[in-house]
């Protein structure tokens, strides 16, 4: 379908408001989201935090995307993949944890045997639209047939970016188990996943299936598909304990106190997949820059950093390797272990590994 070119910046301001701005609508309160601390006036809210600085007026981020040019936010050589097949998954050590970035915020997980997916998005695009909106850099390292059985899928929140329609339509009846924020299990019953296979957390709510311990956390972010729901859905981050070592998940948050809370409450983490890019000043409470990713890591007493949604689509008005090149000189600088996989490439938790800055030199 042919656009013109303002009509198709509108359509793509549309799908950018959704990840940065958007409009409240308080009709048709959830009664059964009462109980919740965090549901407030028939939204979710974020934790009070004075020291949050305000996003600038969704007019004002709207005309932004609108007419501002962009520079260097899509690469021109391609991104690297290491393909993977299913023989190499199942080979895998079984009595270990493993990490594959798929990109972006996506992983595939291998815990001690049994495979799991956070915030997978095999679509060609983050959008409410087949044929506009961001576009993918790359193609995942597997597609989603050659996808192993799947034991757990986790959700961060609803935003198209971690919750991705054709992706959740397929695996639908192909997961067992489902672990999402308050209010998102309508979202994927309506893609086709059984009622009974989902289970709805809330901030420190804690579960476990199949010797995997599992806890929703606080973030700071917001929700929302269109420009009238925003914040009916509840987001979080996430703490995974498989065996002996611990996993946190950021999902998306902009950098608040939490982070030092969740640190001090699970003791620190082997492995902190910790959100590193979409970053913008006119946004700053809703997305991390580097600097604020870095402090989030000591915070959460990590030991191995995790870079993660960056590489795959373009978000924001950054450089699409300026979050890498950033963490990068960062934690040298300050003697951090860094993990910037290549997509594709296996992560052991707890495992020796040599860091490759895989981007350097690429346009």
């Amino acid at each position: 379908m042919h656009l013109a070119p303002f009509a198709a910046r509108l359509l793509l301001l549309a799908v950018a408001g959704l990840l940065v701005a958007g409009c409240s609508n308080t009709s048709g309160c959830e009664a059964r989201y009462a109980a919740s601390p965090q549901f407030k006036g028939c939204t979710f809210q974020n934790l009070p935090n004075p020291e949050a600085l305000p996003s600038a007026g969704t007019w004002k981020i709207w005309s932004r995307f609108l007419f501002a040019g962009k520079v260097d936010t899509v690469p021109v050589d391609p991104i690297p993949v290491q393909p993977l097949t299913t023989a190499q998954l199942e080979a895998l050590d079984p009595q270990a944890n493993h990490v594959v970035r798929l990109g972006h915020s996506s992983h595939l997980l291998k815990l001690r045997g049994k495979f799991w997916l956070i915030d997978p998005v095999f679509g060609e695009r983050v959008s409410p639209f087949s044929f506009i909106g961001p576009r993918r850099f790359h193609k995942p390292p597997l597609t989603l047939e050659q996808l192993p059985p799947i034991e757990g899928l986790i959700l961060s929140h609803d935003h198209y970016d971690h919750l991705d329609v054709p992706t959740i339509e397929y695996l639908a009846k192909r997961v067992q188990r489902y672990f999402v924020p308050l209010g998102v299990k309508a979202r994927l019953v309506e893609m086709g996943v059984p009622p009974e296979r989902i289970e709805e957390f809330d901030w420190w709510q804690a579960g476990a299936h199949d010797g995997v311990q599992l806890t929703a956390a606080p973030s700071q972010h917001f929700s929302g598909r269109t420009l009238n729901d925003r914040d009916r859905t509840l987001w979080a981050s996430w703490v995974i304990q498989s065996g002996t070592q611990r996993i946190f998940y950021s999902g998306d948050s902009g950098y608040f106190g939490g982070f030092k809370q969740i640190g001090e409450r699970f003791g620190g983490f082997d492995l902190a997949l910790l959100e590193n890019g979409a970053y913008d000043a006119y946004w700053p409470a809703v997305h991390m820059t580097p600097e604020q990713t870095v402090q989030a890591f000591r915070d959460l007493r990590g030991k191995v950093l995790f870079s993660v949604h960056n590489s795959t689509f373009d978000l924001a008005f950054h450089t699409w390797h300026d979050p890498l090149d950033r963490i990068a000189d960062l934690s040298a600088a300050q003697q951090i272990e860094l993990a910037t996989p290549v997509i594709g490439e296996v992560l052991t938790v707890g495992a020796p590994r040599k860091n490759v800055r895989w981007w350097a030199g690429l346009k």
